[in-house]
This record gives structure tokens, sequence and C-alpha cells, in this order.
């Protein structure tokens, strides 16, 4: 079956093709099931803002190896034993693409992000169909489409942002970084009652789509000092709730300074591995006692994306598509910025 797999370690956005990573669809045999399985015809795999991380090699793996977790598609068989969420053929389907053993120690303690056995699993998503584990699985509501199901995953990272900062409803709210995540995370601080909602992003396109979904006030770094402009925003208070979901290290600097006494600043992206950043413990931590975190994945989110996934608007965030036989220019358009999301269709699913 076809599969999109990195055949070439190196960056998309390499000038010269001998050291430019590559993406490539190739054949592959399809994966076991087991009896707790559940085979999934793939309609659609959107790409996600660290897969062409992955293409650069920031995980070590040796290529080749195989791409994408945000996916939706239709059950086309069901192992014996998959029978405990009422699973069946036929249904639309999206899901998390981590397994999680629910029996070490951090699974047992509410940290399932921690979990010792989950590692990635092998099975990716941009495939023409997938295995995953049931408990992996997840029934689209009737009124959200295959298209905007594959949206499941980014939408539990929002989710599970509201979760960490743990907002009161009118407190004021930043987001840095207009990606598919910030725009989802800025809709669901919209859905909480945030206030002075503010996007921090470059693309004008991008703030323009950010009004769209609720955000009242922008930001362009490129010509205005972020500091400024935050403490006019916020009557030199600054914000009580700050997300960055820009993993620019060019953007992260600021965000402490604009975060409110006693705020919260959840760094929600994924960084360099190599990257480190000074920031002054008696001012921000001492003095202004913000809380500081990140995060990793959404444990325990995807039962509640899934009921709130209707009331995200997602439709621009689905728009672009290509087919899976041309995974190579899709992922040119994805490095290139010029869209907010791509999606990759990997197979045709009578009635979407």
């Amino acid at each position: 079956m076809k599969s999109v797999n990195v055949v070439k370690i190196g960056s998309l956005k390499d000038k010269d093709e001998k050291t430019r990573g590559r993406v490539k669809v190739v054949d592959i045999p399809e994966q076991p099931m087991g009896e707790e399985d559940v085979r999934i015809k793939v309609a659609y795999c959107a790409i996600c803002g660290s897969d062409p991380h992955l293409v650069e090699g920031i995980f070590g793996w040796e290529p080749p190896f195989g791409l994408g977790h945000e996916l939706s598609g239709v059950i086309i068989e069901l192992g014996k034993k998959a029978t405990h969420k009422g699973l069946k053929v036929g249904d639309r389907i999206a899901g998390n693409f981590l397994r999680f053993c629910g029996t070490c120690y951090y699974c047992q303690n509410g940290q399932q992000q921690f979990c010792e056995r989950a590692g990635e699993a092998k099975n990716f998503g941009m495939s023409e169909n997938v295995v995953w584990h049931e408990s992996q699985v997840y029934k689209l509501p009737d009124n959200v489409s295959l298209k905007q199901g594959c949206l499941l995953e980014p939408v539990s990272i929002a989710v599970r942002c509201l979760d960490k900062v743990n907002m009161s409803i009118g407190q004021r709210a930043a987001v840095c970084g207009g990606g598919p995540i910030g725009l989802l995370v800025s809709q669901a601080l919209n859905l909480m009652g945030a206030t002075d909602l503010t996007l921090i992003e470059p693309i004008a396109e991008r703030r323009a789509l950010a009004k769209k979904f609720g955000v009242t006030n922008v930001i362009d770094p490129q010509v205005q000092d972020v500091l400024t402009a935050g403490s006019a925003l916020t009557d030199g208070r600054g914000f009580d709730v700050v997300i960055d979901c820009s993993g620019s290290v060019n953007a992260v600097y600021p965000l402490p300074f604009i975060t409110a006494k006693g705020g919260k600043l959840i760094y929600a992206a994924m960084y360099p591995n190599d990257y480190e950043m000074p920031i002054n413990l008696y001012k921000h931590f001492y003095q202004n006692e913000i809380t500081v975190t990140g995060i990793y994945i959404a444990p325990y989110a995807y039962p509640r994306a899934m009921q709130i996934m209707p009331r995200f608007k997602l439709d621009e965030l689905t728009s672009k598509v290509f087919p899976i036989d041309e995974a190579e220019a899709a992922f040119e358009a994805q490095v290139s910025g010029k869209y907010p999301k791509i999606l990759i269709k990997c197979n045709e699913i009578p009635g979407e």
C-alpha cells in the first residue's frame, strides 16, 4: 500500500538538493492486526508542524520511516476483542497516534504523557490504511466531517493548553504564533471567555484569520515592539494567560515580560532541542510569581476534544488538500508557509 515516508534526512528548506531532506510515496506491506486492533482506511492525514522536524532528524530515526499522526478515516476491520467502545465497521473515526499502556506508574498516576511504554506508534497515518489499537480510536460526531475530523489531535492540544492554564472567565489572554495550533488555541480561549484576546503573528493572512476566530487584537512583531504593544493593551499589567504556539526561538524571549503578575505562561510548541533561553528568576518568579510550564502531548483530552470539536471553526484550516501521490508537493507547500494547514488525501471515501 502507499505510504509517505522520510527517505532522506535534512531540512526541506535547504536550497542544496544534495543535502535537502526528502519525503517520498513508497509501497509498504499492510500492517498485521491484533485481536484488540482496528484497521482504518485513512481519508485525510494533516501535515503537522512537527513533521518537517522529523524530516530534519530531530529524533535521530534512521530513514526510511513513516509520517503522519493527524488522521481521520473509516473502520474497515475490527479485531475480535476490539469490542469495548462499541466501534463498528463503517464508523467514521479519528484518533490518538499514541497508545498508552494504562499499567505503568505514570498512567496509573494520571500522567499518560509520560507513559513508559507509549513511544510513537510505527503505524503512521499518511498511508492508505493504518492499524491502531481500539483505545486510540474515537467515533466522529455526525456533524464533524472527515476533513474536519483529522484535526482531532490538534484540537486535543488546544484542550490540554486550556487545562494547564486553568483560566477564569474574563482573564486577559495572548497567543504567540498564528499557525494551526495557535489558531485553535485562540478559538479555545475565546470559548472560555478570554478578554483582550491577542495574537502575536508576523503573517498578515494569519492575523486576519484569527480575527474571524474571535481574536480582538493583533500584534505584528516585525513592525511592533511586543512589550510596548502588550503593555498598551493591558494598561501596563500584562496578560493573565500567555501561550506560545510559535516554536520560534526568535519569539519566545519577550513572553515573560508581557505575562501579568501571578499569570501563567505556557510554552506549547516544539523547540530546537539544544535551545536555552535566559530568564530573570528574581523579576519573573520571585517578584511577579508567574507560573511557566510546557506542553508535550495531550493525555486524557481526546474525549473532551471530540465533544467540543463541533464548536470550532475548522473549514478554513482544512481547505488545502493534496492527493497522496503529490505528497512531495504537499510538503513543499507546508514549508512555504502559504497555507494555515495542509491535508493529504489518502483515499476517496464515498459520501465525503
